[in-house]
Order: structure tokens, then C-alpha cells, then sequence
């Protein structure tokens, strides 16, 4: 799944395809897909005016006062189409990169917008989903994610609260809960864990103070690199314009099982904690 950085790389991505254009025609291919059952009815006529994002969630701010929310799940991909036919932005699983012929079988919603563009939701296994809220929806399902990265929230403070408030959780299943910390997922808690010098499955209980800080840190520097370099592709994820992240190289444990540390050159290990594979180095983490 798309984490934080790969998420709001597509979010910026498509904020300069689709903003101000008015959405003339939706088609739904699958109703499971989207909520309300009026959905079409309601988004037609409409412009979109802005695009935020709450942990790997994205927030569509329509006109009128309409609010959509966009989770791509596993395998959700959203492709802008220009009027031209020539594919402007793809971002989500590259499973469906190859997309000379669209709509598709996998083309669940497909948005036609004033100038002829079209942004379509693609997804393989269809666990995403298109959702028409209200204000006091959004901000339910907002205060249903914890800390975020990059927000005033996150603080050392802060951070420092939630780490103790489970101290009989792996520091790993800690970072995942997207209702303690927000947009983490296994790519980045385990490279954080490798910054920290934190084995992942050590119960938050037996972090030190400084090990708490350390991890704090951690985890905002890995974010603000992967976004640099444009998210981490795996089996999961492209940029809304169809390219793999960058961040691959850079990656210190993640992927790796197997092969040396980057650091010490001992080998990497994995481990299974909460049902997740998680890669560490059995030297340098602690």
C-alpha cells in the first residue's frame, strides 16, 4: 500500500492536472466502489477546487461544499487522461501501467471533466474506494488517524505520549497503527527502526529516552528523503505520471533480506511481527 510520501507525491501530482476543471459526466462501473448510492448525481456540475491529504487518504474538496475521499488501498491507481488521448498522470499500482486501451476491466469510475479531460479509478483487487462525505464526516474520520508526520502534532512531546501509552506493543505493530501514528507503513517503520538503531519487535515499553528521540527523528528523516526522491516503488505503487519513486536505492533494510547491511555489512534478517515481514539488521539495531 502507498504510504505518506507516496501518497502526497500524487497528491501534488494531480493538484496541477484537475484543479478548477468541472466535472461534466461520472460513469460507475462498480457500485461497491463509491457512497452514496446518488454519488454521479451529486459530483456532476461541480468543480474541483483543492486536494488535501490525512495519513495515505486523499480529501478531494469539491464545490458547493462536497467533499470526496479517495483511498487507494492495495491496488487502487488513478489516471488522468488529457483530451488529446496522451496519459497525463498515473499514480497508485503498476500493475495497470500498461494503458493504451481505457477505460478497462479494472476502469471502476471514470470522470469526464469540461475540457474532455478524464481521470479514472482503476483497481485490480477492488479494496479502494470513492466516498462522499459531509464537514463533520471529515473531521470523524480525520480524528480517527493519530499523529501525523509533517503536521503541528507531531511533536517529540507528543510522539514520546503514544510510545509509552503501549509499552507492551512492538515498536513496529505501534508504528503501523494508523490510529497512533499516521501514514507510516511497513516500508518506512522498518527503515525508521534502521535510522533509530531499534530492533523492531522490542516492546515501546523498554525504549529509552533517548531511543524515543532517536526514533522521532528517525522517522522524520526517512519521510522527508523518500519524498524527495519521489516515494518508494514496489509491487505496489508508481507517481501519478507512471514513474517509479527513486527512493529504492536509498533504502537501508527494507527489500533487502539477505543481503549485507550498508552499514556493518552483516547480513539482514526478517522477522514475522503482527502478521508483517519486517527487515532488520541484527547489528546495528538494538
Amino acid at each position: 500500500m502507498p504510504e505518506l510520501p507516496e501518497v502526497e507525491t500524487i497528491r501534488e501530482d494531480l493538484s496541477k492536472l484537475v484543479i478548477g476543471k468541472k466535472i461534466v459526466d461520472i460513469e460507475v462501473r462498480a457500485k461497491k466502489i463509491v457512497q452514496p448510492h446518488n454519488f454521479s448525481q451529486i459530483l456532476q456540475g461541480k468543480k474541483i477546487i483543492k486536494i488535501e491529504r490525512r495519513a495515505k487518504l486523499l480529501i478531494f474538496k469539491i464545490s458547493s461544499g462536497v467533499i470526496l475521499l479517495v483511498h487507494l488501498k492495495m491496488t487502487g491507481q488513478l489516471v488522468y487522461r488529457a483530451k488529446n488521448g496522451v496519459i497525463g498522470a498515473i499514480g497508485g499500482h503498476p500493475i495497470l501501467q500498461n494503458l493504451q486501451e481505457l477505460p478497462n476491466k479494472f476502469s471502476h469510475v471514470i470522470f469526464t471533466l469540461a475540457d474532455q479531460s478524464h481521470l479514472f479509478f482503476n483497481d485490480v483487487r477492488k479494496f479502494g474506494y470513492l466516498k462522499i462525505v459531509d464537514e463533520e464526516a471529515l473531521e470523524k474520520v480525520k480524528k480517527a488517524y493519530g499523529i501525523e508526520p509533517f503536521t503541528k502534532d507531531f511533536t517529540l512531546k507528543n510522539f514520546t505520549a503514544v510510545i509509552l501509552s503501549r509499552p507492551k506493543m512492538k515498536i513496529k505493530q505501534l508504528l503501523l497503527d494508523q490510529k497512533l501514528i499516521a501514514g507510516l507503513g511497513n516500508i518506512y517503520s522498518d527503515e525508521a527502526c534502521f535510522y533509530a538503531g531499534i530492533q523492531p519487535q522490542r516492546p515501546a515499553g523498554t525504549l529509552q529516552k533517548l531511543e524515543i528521540k532517536n526514533l522521532f527523528l528517525a522517522i522524520i528523516k526517512v519521510l522527508k528523503k523518500s519524498l524527495k526522491y519521489r516515494g518508494t516503488s514496489s509491487e505496489t505503487y508508481v507517481d501519478a505520471y507512471g514513474r517509479q519513486g527513486g527512493f529504492v536505492p536509498h533504502l537501508m533494510v527494507y527489500g533487502r533480506v539477505g543481503e549485507k547491511c550498508k552499514k556493518c555489512s552483516t547480513k539482514l534478517v526478517k522477522l514475522k511481527i503482527g502478521g508483517r515481514t519486517s527487515i532488520h539488521c541484527p547489528h546495528c539495531q538494538k
